[in-house]
């Protein structure tokens, strides 16, 4: 009873902090809502066009706005108060959600529609996902961080699993369009939360002074520190052609295994399942650091290339469950290993390019994965995702290597001048 007594301790600890609890509780409404959007808006985007390039299309303008102008979201994030910064953005993407759903379901909506609101939630998101991220540590403090990175993983997943399963029954009840209705009232959630927080319990970070070139000195900052820039150059690879699989399933699902939008659910689900399985182990026993995330890549690449293989769909489900757990895996080490060694008035610019990496990488990612699948298949857009994570770990492995190396030389003796 005492091991499984620490484990849950060690497992939940984050939760035991009554902010952040109820944080965690408004976030858990709005993930569900925000998963049955993206199932809804991605088969969607199939029934007006059938196709997968049109599809990454869409990935990409919603995540465009966050390469364009997530760095200078991070600076923002620095200079204001993160909390009401969030809840503006909050309620922004409640009400997109909600113009979405009403133009579905008066089957008005047309591709243009879709492509506009997309890239207005990426603006949206460009700003509030630096502040969002570099909150945590605000709520929680240093020593449970890695834990509450790991157990919002967690929700996040938990949603994946949840969503795509709540997001069929309201599709055959409903249609496309409550699915986006009941994202936009599901938002009301993490907007009472954030308001309700206890502010005196809060840690803020000192805010940022309103200077001239503060997003250079951002990126010189994360130039000069390796800790930063690996994690955020492995994220760069690897978000760019790994994580499309918003992009990849619905073909993997249609074209491969003949399948509709229940067939492209489950997918989704058993990532989620396995994610919060991943998410859990992390939480109660994970490491950060980049040998850690190193390792965390190949174990994804891996994983990726076994499922862009199996043979049936009852096979493919199991190993997505095994893609779902390396992935929340990569991102909670990444994640949590860039916010424990940015300085304090730095995080929000570090947490912002690692958003560009992740997401700001999709314009560039999310039309070549659709490109592939839709001309050589699903599997073949999941084996490049593998081939991403595996050739960003051999390379995250050289520089480590290398920067260990310099490190150990020992300097030349300087030349005598009687030499």
């Amino acid at each position: 009873m005492t091991a499984l007594a620490d484990f849950r301790r060690d497992t939940f600890s984050s939760l035991a902090i009554p902010n952040y609890r109820r944080y965690y509780t408004g976030q858990a409404v709005s993930m569900i809502g925000t998963w049955m959007q993206s199932v809804a808006q991605a088969w969607l985007v199939l029934q007006l066009t059938g196709s997968g390039t049109a599809l990454g299309s869409v990935v990409a303008l919603q995540t465009l706005p966050v390469l364009l102008f997530g760095p200078y979201g991070g600076v923002v994030a620095d200079r204001l108060d993160k909390r009401r910064l969030m809840i503006g953005l909050q309620s922004m993407m409640g009400l997109l959600a909600l113009v979405l759903g009403v133009l579905t379901v008066t089957d008005t909506v047309e591709l243009w529609h879709v492509y506009l609101l997309a890239f207005l939630l990426g603006l949206n998101n460009s700003f509030e996902n630096p502040a969002r991220q570099s909150f945590v540590l605000e709520m929680v403090g240093p020593e449970d961080l890695r834990n509450a990175v790991s157990l919002n993983a967690v929700l996040v997943n938990a949603a994946r699993a949840v969503g795509p399963a709540v997001a069929g029954l309201v599709i055959a009840a409903g249609g496309l369009g409550v699915c986006f209705l009941v994202n936009a009232l599901s938002f009301v959630a993490v907007v009472v939360s954030l308001a309700r927080l206890d502010v005196a319990a809060l840690r803020p970070s000192p805010p940022a002074p309103r200077e001239a070139g503060q997003l250079r000195e951002g990126l010189r900052y994360v130039a000069r520190t390796p800790e930063l820039l690996v994690p955020l150059l492995m994220m760069a690879l690897v978000g760019c052609l790994a994580y499309e699989f918003q992009v990849v399933l619905p073909v993997l699902a249609r074209d491969t295994f003949g399948g509709e939008a229940s067939v492209y659910g489950f997918m989704t689900a058993a990532m989620g399942v396995g994610a919060v399985l991943g998410g859990l182990a992390v939480a109660a026993r994970g490491r950060t650091g980049i040998p850690a995330l190193i390792a965390s890549s190949a174990v994804f690449g891996v994983a990726i290339a076994a499922a862009a293989l199996a043979p049936t769909l009852w096979i493919e489900l199991v190993l997505l469950v095994a893609v779902g757990a390396a992935s929340v895996g990569f991102l909670s080490v990444g994640n949590s290993t860039l916010q424990l060694e940015a300085a304090p008035h730095m995080r929000g610019r570090v947490m912002a390019l690692w958003s560009v990496a992740f997401l700001g990488s999709t314009p560039i990612g999310g039309p070549i994965a659709g490109a592939v699948a839709e001309h050589f298949g699903g599997r073949a857009g999941l084996l490049m995702g593998a081939v991403a994570c595996l050739i960003a770990a051999g390379l995250g492995a050289l520089v480590v290597r290398r920067h260990r190396r310099a490190q150990t030389e020992p300097n030349p003796d300087p030349v005598s001048p009687d030499r």
